[in-house]
């Protein structure tokens, strides 16, 4: 039995309520108290403070208490003592979308009456709702009816997956995937030869893991007109052969060139893509994300989404500065913040550099693996400052994709432009999506600007391999650099930019405190002195998350008058993160609330659409 307040363990610990908890979360329906009693006196689901729903018996993290110091000090009001983390609360009830009731499980029988969906979770832990402030859902969705090539380490298994898929459909209809790793692959990235003998009769057009190179069969290229004579793109380029024809992959804004030639989805299809890839968040434990560079297409999928009350999870959409009409729009109608449904509008998603596995970040000297190059950036990324700017003194918030430390000093001097002409714009919380590699000199800039470093503990585990191999000894101290913004008082916001790296909360929170992989290496952690403590990495996924989306008055902690949004999972990643972080990669969410509704259980095998 497990020791709720110590979060000690016998006979098996906290591995050994999964399975009960399990069945619990699946099979258990509006009760009322096994003792007979009824809610707040005699009344039973008659009184006016029963609850929708009450979770108890609980590890329950309230996250209520002050945040930890720069360098991941507990404060002094956290629910930690000698003996570690432990739990600040046993139960929770939610009423109309919102909590009513954090405390023990005695107290919380108060709460329950006759409607109520009384939850004994047997042990679990509860936490706030987790949120993913940076993703790309549809492309998760899209998952689906395409070719997964995640984890595919060679050319000829892509191609395997392909020549599969094509069997299956009509001849010259588009065989699409995503997911091969243009980093890892970068020093030996493949050719159309294979792939246009093995799929000759099918246009393939192959996405990269993070979407900053694109590999297509010859058949894709001779329908995208892409040919010997067709220029590079600004921001972006065509590989060629030693005769000068296209190769078969294009980088980073040439990758448009070959994937604007695939038909588009329909409305209805999109949509589709759209709901299942939100399904599947809620599922995987999240309560909300932050959708990065949603377009018309994706708008019109939200709001349709929303009139008809499917979304499953909230959605913080930041809208793609690339489609300035659609930011015209939304500048004319102004920042809608979402606080009374699942939608909100706040937020622009921009562009100032590419990626640094593809070498398309920009940087400040040469490319240690490429001498003589050095990325490309700002107008010739496509960024539009005016754009951007007015949005901002439009009154919306506004994430910049920025990778290398040259990429990451010309956007922290854009907001700083920006905010000396404007300086009540700088109360919207900027972001740089990604501040993956700052130069010494630039950590200090953030926190006087206010700017949010939004990042993913993933990309530096699985990063790691090639990165120093692209910016040396000295420029990756300043990588991934999680602690060194911390200790120089910048904000973070953790998340996943799925589908271009895992987003299971268990491996984020692994990656986040112990700066290992899925396989443990290396051993001692990738430049450790960056990891994050345990309380850190969850903040990272919830009161921080939520602060970045200006929710911190509604969500983000456990607490009265917050909204009733909250993930259940099979382990305290508090404790295990302390203990055996490798541990954590084991997790398992077992329910999901949003606005005080079961959106997902274990053991049910289905969702519940709001």
């Amino acid at each position: 039995m497990m020791d709720r307040q110590t979060g000690s363990t016998a006979g098996g610990g906290l591995r050994g309520r999964v399975f009960v908890t399990a069945l619990l979360l699946a099979t258990i329906g509006c009760t009322t108290p096994d003792d007979g009693s009824s809610s707040s006196g005699s009344d039973g689901g008659g009184s006016s403070t029963a609850a929708d729903i009450v979770i108890t018996q609980g590890r329950v993290y309230t996250f209520a208490w002050g945040e930890p110091g720069l360098d991941g000090t507990p404060a002094d009001d956290a629910p930690r003592d000698g003996n570690g983390w432990h739990p600040d609360a046993e139960a929770v009830a939610i009423k109309d979308g919102e909590i009513v009731f954090v405390g023990s499980a005695e107290d919380a029988k108060a709460y329950v009456g006759d409607g109520t969906e009384l939850l004994d979770v047997g042990g679990a832990t509860v936490l706030p709702g987790l949120v993913d402030s940076h993703t790309h859902v549809a492309g998760l969705g899209e998952l689906a009816v395409q070719v997964n090539l995640i984890g595919v380490d060679t050319e000829e298994e892509a191609v395997a997956k392909v020549m599969e898929r094509a069997a299956q459909v009509p001849a010259g209809e588009w065989v699409l995937g995503r997911g091969w790793d243009e980093g890892a692959w970068a020093n030996r990235y493949p050719t159309m030869a294979l792939l246009s003998e093995q799929v000759p009769d099918h246009p393939v057009v192959l996405e990269s893991l993070h979407g900053f190179a694109v590999w297509g069969n010859r058949l894709a290229f001779e329908q995208a007109g892409i040919t010997r004579d067709t220029p590079d793109p600004d921001g972006g380029e065509i590989l060629r052969d030693g005769k000068g024809e296209p190769s078969g992959i294009v980088l980073n804004r040439a990758g448009s060139l070959l994937t604007s030639a695939v038909p588009e989805a329909t409305a209805k299809q999109f949509q589709g893509y759209m709901l299942a890839g939100l399904q599947q968040m809620a599922r995987d434990g999240y309560v909300a994300v932050h959708e990065a560079g949603s377009g018309s297409q994706h708008m019109a999928a939200l709001e349709a989404l929303e009139q008809t009350g499917e979304l499953p999870i909230r959605v913080y959409a930041m809208l793609s500065a690339r489609d300035e009409k659609l930011c015209r729009e939304w500048l004319a109608k102004g920042p809608r913040a979402g606080v009374n449904g699942m939608l909100a509008v706040r937020s622009v998603k921009a562009y100032y550099d590419a990626a640094l596995g593809s070498r398309g970040a920009r940087l400040l000297a040469d490319y240690s693996d490429r001498p003589g190059h050095r990325g490309t950036s700002g107008d010739d990324y496509g960024f539009d400052e005016a754009l951007v700017a007015d949005m901002m003194r439009g009154g919306f918030q506004v994430g910049v994709h920025a990778i290398g430390d040259a990429g990451n000093r010309e956007t922290l001097d854009f907001f700083e432009r920006v905010l000396t002409e404007d300086p009540a714009a700088q109360q919207h919380r900027h972001r740089i999506e990604h501040a993956q590699v700052i130069h010494p000199d630039d950590f200090q800039r953030f926190a006087p600007l206010d700017i949010i470093a939004s990042m993913e503990p993933p990309h530096a585990v699985e990063d790691m391999t090639w990165a120093e191999d692209r910016v040396g000894t000295e420029r990756i101290q300043g990588a991934y650099a999680w602690r060194t913004l911390r200790q120089a008082g910048a904000r973070l916001t953790f998340n996943s930019d799925l589908s271009g790296s895992d987003h299971n909360i268990f491996y984020g929170l692994h990656a986040a405190i112990s700066r290992r992989d899925k396989q443990q290496q290396p051993t001692a952690g990738w430049y450790p002195e960056q990891n994050m403590t345990p309380e850190e990495a969850v903040r990272g996924y919830t009161s921080w998350s939520a602060y970045a989306a200006h929710w911190e008055s509604h969500t983000g902690v456990l607490a009265v008058g917050r909204w009733g949004d909250v993930t259940i999972m099979d382990i305290d990643p508090l404790a295990l993160g302390e203990t055996d972080p490798g541990s954590l990669l084991d997790g398992k969410i077992l329910a999901t609330i949003v606005a005080g509704k079961v959106v997902y259980r274990a053991g049910t095998g289905t969702e519940t659409t709001r």
